[in-house]
């Protein structure tokens, strides 16, 4: 018989078709806010479910996700999957990331696909896997320091408004850089929303953060914090955020943890990412990848879904 607590723990796991999110009901702040439940009046709010993955069979198998970042219509089809200038889409190099996105049909530069699944299933959990990139391969695969995975929802679901949530454990180490994040539809940038990220080399850090643009000095501004989840490396614990109309509100555990005021210019419906990248050149706590980082690192989700408000 199982305890109470590992009880809790499974009823947690399953992904209800509705929910209920208690949420501030104060006028929205365009400052964000660290939510006090003692001094935040909070309201209920009902919601119906849209998407959901639980990982039981292969991420690719159903056409929910896609393994790599979409080129738009100029893009030609066949280079998502191999070529001079594939890894354009297969990683974010601004951001000084250290890896390439790979999935069974890329082919890095070669003819045909190397098979590298970084997507394993096991018992309901899918882990995107990061290895260091095996020496054989490092030319095909433009000499990236790993391989590992990214899925999107782009093309297949995207959503204006309701609630956004992964189940999962955070990774930790040095240049381990995981996420759960939100892009609009229409392609442009931002406004991005990101649910999850965590710090590889501080465990148990996760960062929520808010990204927008100002129309009239097209200047981009951020907003967010970070918050301790002293077992997150270890447990299954829920990320999510809720956007609405007048405001986005962050959970962990659907407890509102953090909230802002909705920018004007979040307009699109919005896909959904989620990854595992190594490392980071701005982004801090994430760090390069050094002889300390990982051979192997796992980024185990248990299930991602969204849900709508009600009527």
């Amino acid at each position: 018989m199982l305890s109470p607590a590992a009880m809790a723990q499974e009823m947690q796991r399953l992904a209800p078709t509705q929910l209920s999110l208690m949420v501030a009901s104060d006028p929205a702040d365009e400052r964000c806010r660290r939510i006090d439940k003692a001094s935040t009046p909070l309201s209920a709010l009902s919601l119906h479910r849209t998407f959901h993955d639980d990982f039981d069979e292969h991420p690719l198998s159903r056409g929910k996700w896609t393994p790599h970042y979409a080129g738009g219509a100029a893009w030609p089809e066949a280079r998502y999957w191999g070529g001079d200038g594939s890894d354009f889409k297969r990683k974010t190099a601004w951001n000084g990331e250290q890896q390439i996105y790979v999935d069974p049909r890329y082919a890095g530069r070669g003819a045909r696909p190397l098979g590298l699944d970084p997507f394993r299933v096991k018992d309901g959990v899918m882990s995107i896997v990061a290895m260091r990139t095996p020496p054989e391969l490092r030319d095909v695969l433009f000499n990236n320091e790993y391989i590992s995975g990214i899925l999107t929802t782009q093309g297949s679901f995207a959503q204006k408004y309701g609630y956004f949530e992964i189940r999962a454990k955070i990774p930790a180490g040095v240049a381990v850089w995981p996420a759960f994040w939100m892009l609009a539809d229409d392609g442009g940038w931002p406004p991005e929303i990101d649910v999850m990220e965590g710090r590889g080399q501080r465990p148990g850090d996760v960062v929520m953060t808010t990204h927008w643009r100002i129309f009239e000095t097209q200047k981009v501004h951020s907003c967010g914090f970070d918050f301790v989840v002293p077992d997150a490396v270890t447990a299954f614990h829920d990320y999510g955020v809720l956007w609405q109309p007048d405001r986005i509100t962050y959970f962990i555990d659907r407890k509102p943890v953090a909230d802002i005021k909705a920018p004007v210019s979040f307009v699109a419906p919005m896909y959904m990412i989620v990854n595992l990248a190594m490392g980071a050149k701005y982004f801090v706590g994430v760090g390069f990848v050094a002889a300390d980082s990982p051979e192997t690192v796992a980024f185990e989700i248990d299930r991602i879904s969204a849900f709508q408000i009600d009527p």
